[in-house]
């Protein structure tokens, strides 16, 4: 690796909003997310049903499927 053009690696703990956190390596000191593999639909087969700003509701009314 070429001096002085590469950033720093720092140990990081990345913390979710669920609660989960867990250390890994980055660029970054500390790292939020919203959504981890402890709380990922995909990965725990829960789904959760959310809607953002009335968008099936728009989507069921434009298609007439109520």
């Amino acid at each position: 690796m070429k001096p002085k053009i590469h950033p720093e690696y720092h140990k990081t703990t990345v913390t979710c909003a669920c609660g989960y956190s867990f250390e890994t390596g980055s660029t970054k000191k500390d790292l939020r997310v919203d959504i981890c593999s402890n709380c990922h639909p995909f990965f725990t087969g829960k789904q959760k049903y959310v809607d953002t700003g009335g968008r099936v509701e728009r989507f069921k009314r434009k298609y007439g499927m109520e």
